[in-house]
């Protein structure tokens, strides 16, 4: 669940894949070449937060909030198949938390975003260039660094045009190349009312102007159409990142259970995406 004071299903867009970020475009470039009203408000959204402490903003650094990130780091990680030889694509990797974590896989990243002030706490993290490099770009313009075995990411198609965006990472994708994602599920009660509920924006400084959330199944059907296969959408994610540190594992345990429960589970905070662009045509000999 998202902390009262902290989303951390909130993302901007990046693609990384070593340790010094690669200003491959600068942001009026950006802007320039894709010109929409939404990536302006999420470059002036990544500069906001960017001026406080982003994951303490998102709810990450509490002791409930580590627990949480460690866990959607390996769902993620674990559903893309990551691991040596394997070259992902992370969508939105903002601070570069979530790509430590994936880094530590093996794999090979690419790390993208359009915040300049957001990769360059990534690059304090001093990922190793030969295995992560952090780029300043749309990860609509990465056809150069791809194809991709996964393109990955944590809280950041809900800020994209879904539709657009989910085109977009199937050609990404090499043939039989997984995605997986983990987002808001706009079912949870506190997802809906900062969605919904527009007129408390202003007190929701972690909320960006057009974000939004996901139902599971409209999600689905959105995949199918953008000609994915192997679907699977799965409500997880009840700890909230305000619990006390005493109550993690009561609370973990509970939401285990509650995962499983028919009915109850669509509430969860968030949703894992898991899915897969069509393999190659099989050649009979």
């Amino acid at each position: 669940m998202p902390h009262p004071g902290a989303d951390p299903d909130t993302g901007t867009l990046i693609v990384f894949l070593g340790a010094a970020p690669e200003r491959a475009q600068n942001q009026a470039e950006i802007m320039s070449e894709g010109p929409t009203l939404r990536g302006k408000r999420e470059i002036e959204h990544g500069q906001l937060l960017a001026r406080g402490d982003p994951e303490r903003t998102w709810g990450w650094k509490t002791a409930a909030g580590q627990v949480r990130a460690r866990r959607r780091a390996e769902v993620i990680s674990r559903s893309a198949g990551l691991g040596p030889g394997v070259l992902a694509l992370e969508v939105g990797c903002g601070t570069g938390m979530f790509t430590e974590w994936f880094a530590r896989t093996g794999a090979r990243l690419v790390a993208v975003d359009i915040s300049a002030e957001l990769l360059q706490q990534a690059h304090t993290r001093n990922l190793p260039p030969s295995q992560v490099r952090f780029l300043e770009k749309r990860f609509e313009d990465c056809d150069v660094d791809g194809p991709f075995d996964a393109v990955i990411g944590s809280a950041v198609l809900h800020h994209l045009e879904i539709e657009e965006a989910l085109d977009r990472i199937y050609r990404l994708l090499k043939p039989g190349g997984v995605m997986s994602f983990a987002e808001p599920n706009l079912l949870n009660p506190q997802v809906f009312i900062e969605r919904k509920f527009t007129f408390l924006r202003p007190w929701l400084s972690y909320v960006s102007p057009d974000e939004t959330a996901f139902v599971r199944w409209k999600l689905h059907a959105l995949l199918e159409k953008a000609g994915f296969v192997d679907i699977a959408i799965t409500p997880f994610d009840w700890l909230h990142p305000a619990t006390p540190a005493f109550l993690i594992g009561p609370i973990s345990g509970a939401g285990r259970v509650l995962e499983k429960t028919p009915l109850l589970r669509e509430f969860a905070g968030s949703v894992h995406i898991r899915c897969r662009r069509s393999p190659p045509p099989h050649r009979s000999p």
